[in-house]
């Protein structure tokens, strides 16, 4: 008869199976970070962060459709596939909303799209523009499932591709988080004395200004820009994971394993990193969850202010700080759509977060 496997990791993972909020957020999480990695593959709009502007199709409801017809520039695109997966495709091709179109002496006649009931110009373009004379290819019906923002950009295509900067913001700032914070909670947890006195004034005098403050202050002093914001929303983060170190640190050098490695004469970067560590990684996976959802959030309110992720490049915070106030303007879905999705990517990891506590509780 075999024996059943009751290690603490199993037991945990079966504990976490059973929590349906923890995995159900789970699979948010990992659907969430698939479409940020393959965004371009399914925003309509492939272009380089989604960027098609068409002004005359601006602030169109969800569902809003229009002919769109697509003038070839004849210059040819040299891109690889891995460029236009994870940088989109360099469109030089323009692209023309509008209204109808005929055949008249061997050139198309079209009807440029004109709002509120308007009548659009009227332009000709002739036939050897179009490969083969084929100009039927180049005009599709054009749908907007969430309808344009104020450029007359795709809305789907932005939310899609936004994703990218508030997914990956989380993992970059956690990361760097946690190498900051491993460090010097385990030099002041481990050391004590001296060396711990002068952490803690350096955590501290860190933890004392306010996270949005110093965030805008590494990121000024970086410049603004796409990495700055990452590194710096890293850099202000490592405080929690420190704290969290030293405080299981200087409870667990007390335990006899850690005697024992003392006895047998490992040095102390060993047993630091093969004894300790492992052993206390619990708290520090539930505060890596929590510095995720705080990760998202601090980045939103920085692309709100402007400085965070600069345009053209996407990101739901910029969405709701162009579209804010068309709140009072009747078309508050703007600012709603991206504000939901920053709501639930926060609240999958929070959520996450609490499963994981409740799979590492020991006592439970």
């Amino acid at each position: 008869m075999s024996n059943p496997n009751n290690s603490l990791t199993s037991l945990a993972l079966q504990k976490f199976r059973k929590n349906f909020w923890g995995v159900f957020s789970l699979s948010i999480i990992a659907l969430i970070g698939m479409v940020s990695i393959c965004a371009y593959v399914f925003a309509p709009d492939a272009s380089k962060n989604a960027n098609q502007m068409h002004l005359s199709i601006h602030s169109k409801a969800p569902g809003f459709e229009v002919q769109m017809l697509t003038i070839p520039s004849g210059i040819t695109s040299n891109q690889h596939f891995f460029s236009k997966l994870f940088f989109g495709t360099t469109n030089t091709d323009t692209e023309l909303p509008i209204q109808s179109y005929e055949m008249k002496n061997e050139a198309l006649h079209y009807v440029e799209y004109a709002a509120d009931g308007l009548q659009g110009l009227e332009k000709q373009i002739d036939l050897s523009r179009f490969p083969d004379s084929n100009y039927k290819d180049y005009i599709d019906q054009r749908h907007f499932v969430f309808g344009t923002d104020k450029y007359g950009r795709d809305y789907l295509s932005r939310v899609l591709i936004g994703s990218r900067i508030s997914f990956f913001i989380g993992f970059v700032a956690v990361f760097i988080s946690l190498i900051v914070g491993l460090l010097m909670g385990s030099l002041a947890g481990y050391y004590g004395g001296k060396v711990d006195a002068f952490i803690m004034w350096i955590i501290n005098i860190t933890w004392s200004i306010p996270t949005l403050l110093l965030v805008i202050a590494i990121t000024l002093a970086l410049g603004k820009g796409f990495w700055q914001v990452f590194i710096a929303v890293g850099l202000t983060m490592w405080v929690e994971a420190a704290r969290v170190v030293r405080g299981q640190i200087i409870s667990a050098k007390e335990m006899q394993y850690v005697t024992a490695a003392r006895a047998l004469g490992y040095n102390d970067y060993r047993i630091i990193t093969k004894h300790i560590l492992p052993n206390i990684f619990g708290p520090l996976i539930v505060i890596s969850a929590a510095n995720f959802a705080a990760a998202i959030l601090i980045e939103s309110g920085l692309s709100f202010l402007g400085i965070g992720a600069q345009p053209p490049m996407a990101s739901w915070g910029a969405m709701i700080k162009d579209h804010y106030n068309y709140i009072i303007l009747g078309k508050p879905y703007l600012a709603l759509i991206p504000g939901f999705c920053i709501m639930l990517l926060v609240m999958a990891f929070m959520l996450v977060g609490n499963a994981l506590r409740d799979a590492l509780d020991v006592k439970g």
